[in-house]
C-alpha cells in the first residue's frame, strides 16, 4: 500500500506538470536559455543580419506597395541608461536588437515607420525596451515601453488626445515574437493574452493593452514553420512563415484585419515577402560608394 501511495503521488505530480505546461503562455521562459555554438558564431560575428522585404501595406482601406527591412544585431544593453551600452558594466545585458522598418506611400505623401525591440539573448519574458515611431506629412508619433516593475508607456502624438503616460501590468509582446523565433522558436506556446504590434496599435489608434489571443504553429513539408496569432476582439490575424532550421529566417508574413475608417473600412491583408538577406557591419558602410549595397538588397526608396 505504501508503494502504491507513492506511485499515485508521482502520477498526480506528472499530470499536474503536464497540465501546467499545456496551459502556460507564450514566452522565452524565465529559465535561462543557452545559444548553440552555431548560433553564437552567427549572432556574435561582429555584423548585423539585414533582410529586405517586398511590402504590401493596408492603409486607409487600400493596399500600398512599399519596402520593409529587418535588421537583427546583438549588442550590450545598459539597464542603467536604458539604451545601448557605450562602456562595459556588470549591469549590461546582451540583447538581440531588431530594427524593423516600413516605407510606403499613401497618395501624394509617404509613410516611414520603425519599431525597435531589445530582447535578452539568454532568454526572458519580455524585451527590456520597445519603441515605435511613425512619420508622415501630417505629423509624427513616438511610443516607448520601458520594462520596469510594470510596463511604463509614453506616447507623444500630433493627434489631439493621443499623448499619454501610463503604467500597465506586464503581458507578452507580439513585437518580441520575431526575436523569439530567431533565438528559441521551441519556447513558443499555444495560447495567451498579448499586446499587439506597436505598428498596428499606432496606425489603427488602438489602446495599448493586452488582448486575448490564440496561437498555433505547425511545421510544413518544405522545411518551413508557420506561426499564427489571432485576436478575436480585434478581428486580426498574423501569420509568420520562417525556416524551421537555424537560423530560422523570417521568410514572409501576412497580417489580416479591418483597415480604414468609415465607408472605406474593409478586411485587407498586409504582407511582406523576403527579397534578399546579407550580413554586414552596416554602420561602417556610410560612403556614397556603399549605396550599391541597397541595390543588392533590392531597395528603391
Amino acid at each position: 500500500m505504501k508503494y502504491l501511495f507513492i506511485i499515485g503521488i508521482a502520477i498526480a505530480f506528472l499530470a499536474c506538470a503536464a497540465k501546467s505546461e499545456k496551459e502556460s503562455a507564450i514566452s522565452a521562459t524565465n529559465t535561462p536559455q543557452k545559444l548553440s555554438d552555431e548560433a553564437k558564431e552567427y549572432w556574435y560575428s561582429g555584423s548585423a543580419e539585414i533582410t529586405s522585404y517586398k511590402l504590401t501595406q493596408a492603409r486607409y482601406g487600400e493596399l500600398r506597395e512599399g519596402e520593409a527591412v529587418m535588421i537583427f544585431v546583438t549588442e550590450p544593453f545598459s539597464l542603467k541608461a536604458n539604451t545601448k551600452a557605450d562602456s562595459p558594466s556588470k549591469d549590461n545585458v546582451n540583447v538581440l536588437k531588431l530594427n524593423f522598418t516600413k516605407r510606403f506611400n499613401t497618395g501624394i505623401y509617404p509613410y516611414s515607420i520603425m519599431n525597435s525591440t531589445f530582447y535578452p539573448v539568454n532568454g526572458g519574458e519580455f524585451s527590456l525596451k520597445a519603441s515605435t515611431s511613425v512619420q508622415e506629412w501630417c505629423g509624427h508619433v513616438y511610443m516607448e515601453l520601458q520594462n520596469k516593475k510594470k510596463f511604463e508607456f509614453v506616447n507623444h502624438s500630433y493627434f489631439e488626445g493621443e499623448s499619454f503616460v501610463s503604467s500597465i501590468d506586464k503581458a507578452y509582446l507580439e513585437d518580441d515574437v520575431w526575436s523569439q523565433i530567431r533565438l528559441y522558436p521551441g519556447t513558443l506556446k499555444s495560447k495567451t493574452k498579448m499586446i499587439p504590434s506597436f505598428f498596428y496599435l499606432r496606425l489603427m489608434h488602438k489602446e495599448a493593452k493586452a488582448y486575448d489571443c490564440n496561437m498555433t504553429y505547425a511545421t510544413n513539408k518544405d522545411q518551413t514553420t508557420e506561426l499564427k496569432i489571432s485576436y478575436p476582439e480585434l478581428e486580426r490575424t498574423l501569420k509568420i512563415r520562417f525556416s524551421t532550421d537555424f537560423p530560422h529566417s523570417i521568410l514572409s508574413w501576412t497580417e489580416t484585419y479591418p483597415d480604414g475608417f468609415g465607408p472605406n473600412k474593409k478586411m485587407l491583408e498586409t504582407t511582406g515577402k523576403s527579397i534578399k538577406s546579407i550580413k554586414s557591419d552596416y554602420w561602417n558602410k556610410n560612403n556614397n560608394t556603399d549605396e550599391k549595397m541597397r541595390e543588392e538588397l533590392g531597395l528603391k526608396f
